[in-house]
């Protein structure tokens, strides 16, 4: 057996996410395989494994991860002394924010479906869409319905989906946003 070739730093699960995300949005989740992961960190398969028993495994943590990411910036838009308005219009600029400033991320989050993950991927979505509800609900004085809120949703998502690789950052169509996000709120009133 080979001695262990000597390796500059510590491989870190957030190492191979990072590498894991990259290669599962160009290649797609089917196409990856965790000997590449290691190959692209320059580590052996074996120290993924380590740290991650399986490639789905590994997935789902980038999803949870990436979704603690978007729920502390709602947290953190939720805490401000705002008007409700204001306040309704910065969640929602928020989540569009968000999708378009880590563009990787929002694919893995949302557009990644394959069968071998699909069970990875209840808890995080339905937390944080929970959250927004609830939060949109208590902003327009409980005056909006299940079905209205569902609709600004998909409404925003659509919004990210459509510029999603299409633009290089949330700034180059940051007033685009601000109109979409107007006219959402103004339809829920």
């Amino acid at each position: 057996m080979a001695p262990r070739k000597p390796v500059e730093q510590e491989l870190t699960p957030h190492m191979i996410m990072n590498a894991a995300r990259d290669l599962f949005v160009s290649k797609g989740y089917q196409h990856v395989s965790m000997r590449q992961i290691a190959q692209k960190l320059g580590y052996s398969h074996g120290a993924i494994y380590y740290h991650f028993k399986n490639k789905a495994e590994l997935f789902f943590a980038l999803v949870e991860d990436h979704f603690q990411l978007l729920d502390r910036q709602l947290d953190e838009i939720l805490k401000q002394n705002l008007e409700p308005e204001e306040k309704l219009k910065q969640i929602m600029l928020g989540f569009i924010r968000f999708g378009l400033t880590h563009q990787s991320h929002y694919e893995i989050m949302f557009l990644i479906k394959d069968k071998e993950v699909i069970n990875y991927l209840n808890q995080g979505p339905n937390h944080t869409y929970e959250k927004f509800a609830q939060a949109v609900y208590l902003l327009t004085d409980k005056k909006t319905t299940i079905q209205e809120i569902w609709s600004v949703f998909l409404s925003m998502h659509g919004f990210v989906s459509h510029y999603l690789r299409g633009v290089n950052t949330y700034a180059d169509v940051k007033d685009l946003a601000a109109d979409h996000v107007r006219f959402l709120i103004k339809a829920l009133k």
